[in-house]
């Protein structure tokens, strides 16, 4: 049986593109799941993982879509965890998501971490830095950007 916070870094390599590796390495994985399960739920968010863990190992674009991000009520949580591992920020949970599954007292737009900007995945992404932090250096517009890479297993 896969553990939770395992399922929670599977399910974020296919959503971001980012390996696991990556997506550890920002220090934030373990706090992202907290904060996720703590303004969804337990039930919502586990029923979420569970979804997941049924797709084909390798899950294909189309079966992710149609079974998650198409989903009523995992699409909206799945696109925010995109948005929380990509700009450290928490979206609060769209109008529809929150008559159809119930308010969440967590569930608010805000940044959940005070220094997670610094460890975001859109600087990377684009070849850049965090804007305001971690500067590249003298001269270093002089080099190209360095992207992220693209794991095999989401292409």
């Amino acid at each position: 049986m896969v553990d939770p916070f395992e399922k929670f870094i599977l399910l974020s390599v296919q959503l971001c593109g980012i390996s696991s590796f990556d997506l550890m390495g920002t220090g934030y994985a373990r706090r992202y799941f907290e904060t996720v399960e703590s303004i969804v739920g337990r039930e919502s968010f586990h029923r979420l993982l569970e979804a997941f863990d049924v797709l084909p190992a390798a899950p294909a674009n189309a079966a992710l879509q149609a079974s998650i991000l198409n989903h009523p009520e995992f699409g909206p949580i799945a696109r925010n965890i995109i948005k929380l591992w990509y700009t450290a920020t928490w979206f609060q949970l769209p109008p529809t998501w929150r008559q159809n599954f119930g308010e969440r007292p967590n569930d608010r737009t805000f940044v959940p971490y005070t220094y997670a900007y610094t460890e975001s995945l859109l600087g990377p992404a684009v070849g850049a830095h965090p804007a305001g932090a971690k500067p590249t250096g003298h001269q270093s517009w002089t080099l190209p950007p360095a992207y992220l890479p693209i794991p095999p297993d989401c292409i």
